[in-house]
């Protein structure tokens, strides 16, 4: 169903892009291509080979808004090489349920920002210690759904990289909460309460129409 959903979407709302997000951190798929960021994967289908070792538990990813307002959600997919929507289900089809590591929440603020990602307390089958898994992101700023990908090898003793920082406001670690924070260390920002999956559809519908008229 989300795999429909997204896929028509995408191609929906291609053409209403004004602004993207960039993935910095875990490394994304291939380098950062503007016109098939609403494409599955920014266009990039098949895993690489160089996969980024991450934590298991006590992760973050980092990623750079051009939006000052924007929803966010991440997807995980067990599969050695995901190559469509719905290898981010439970069951690999068009009509499983997404296997969501960080619910859609609501951000503020372009710039930079660190969203704390704790991989191991999902509770997702094959979620562990040496697998190879791919996490897809879904970025909204309310002119439509744009997706970039980071294929990953799972490691407990995975080191992150120093210097994380947020780029205005201020904000808490909660896992589930992103306005944002000022900077330090690995400090991570926090996304307002998680949102429905038709709540943050309609955010993307809410936004077009507002271009058009």
């Amino acid at each position: 169903m989300r795999a429909v959903c997204f896929t028509t979407l995408a191609s929906f709302f291609a053409v209403g892009v004004n602004a993207h997000f960039q993935l910095q951190y875990p490394e994304p798929r291939g380098p950062f291509v503007e016109d098939d960021e609403p494409t599955f994967c920014d266009n990039y289908v098949n895993a690489v080979d160089n996969r980024t070792a991450f934590p298991l538990s006590g992760g973050y990813i980092k990623i750079n808004s051009e939006h000052t307002s924007w929803t966010f959600g991440v997807e995980i997919s067990t599969k050695q090489n995901p190559t469509s929507f719905a290898n981010f289900t439970a069951n690999n089809t068009d009509n499983g349920q997404e296997q969501l590591v960080r619910q859609f929440s609501q951000g503020s603020g372009e710039g930079s920002f660190c969203i704390p990602l704790d991989l191991n307390s999902t509770g997702i089958s094959g979620v562990q210690d040496g697998a190879n898994v791919t996490l897809q992101f879904i970025f909204d700023g309310g002119d439509g759904e744009l997706f970039q990908c980071a294929d990953l090898t799972l490691a407990a003793n995975a080191s992150l990289p120093g210097g994380c920082s947020n780029s205005t406001g201020s904000g808490s670690d909660d896992d589930n909460s992103t306005s944002s924070s000022s900077s330090s260390g690995s400090g991570a920002v926090a996304i307002a309460a998680p949102l429905a999956l038709p709540a943050a559809l309609a955010l993307g519908g809410i936004g077009l129409i507002a271009a058009l008229f």
